[in-house]
């Protein structure tokens, strides 16, 4: 089985920064696209930030500019780098996996538990 689990949340201030990771645990041999997703209160859930085994990136525009997504494979792990923090970027991030292969399972489309981001003065 796997599990993901994310680090890295916490309270900024407006303008500050932030580093989002997530780990793949468990006997992992390959994952195609791993991203990140959003939820403020009263929201539907959205992307964020998605990235493919092989680096392409895709942003939702709202944080283009202000947030890059990386991966590492060796660690079954994806990072996302938050700048220019604003307080509509509040909410809970989400990390996702798609297709994560181990030498026992298949997982079409897991997700962490969340951590909370908060942006306020």
């Amino acid at each position: 089985q796997v599990q993901l689990v994310e680090s890295g949340g916490g309270l900024v201030q407006p303008g500050g920064s932030l580093r989002l990771s997530c780990v793949a645990s468990g006997s992992v041999l390959s994952i195609d696209d791993m991203g990140w997703y959003r939820q403020a209160p009263g929201k539907q859930r959205e992307l964020v930030a998605t990235i493919s085994s092989d680096g392409r990136t895709n942003y939702a525009d709202s944080v283009k500019g202000r947030f890059t997504i990386s991966r590492d494979n060796a660690r079954n792990t994806v990072y996302l780098q938050m700048n220019s923090l604003k307080p509509e970027d509040t909410a809970v991030y989400y990390c996702n996996a798609k297709s994560v292969r181990g030498r026992n399972f298949y997982i079409a489309n897991p997700w962490g538990q969340g951590t909370q981001v908060t942006v306020s003065s």
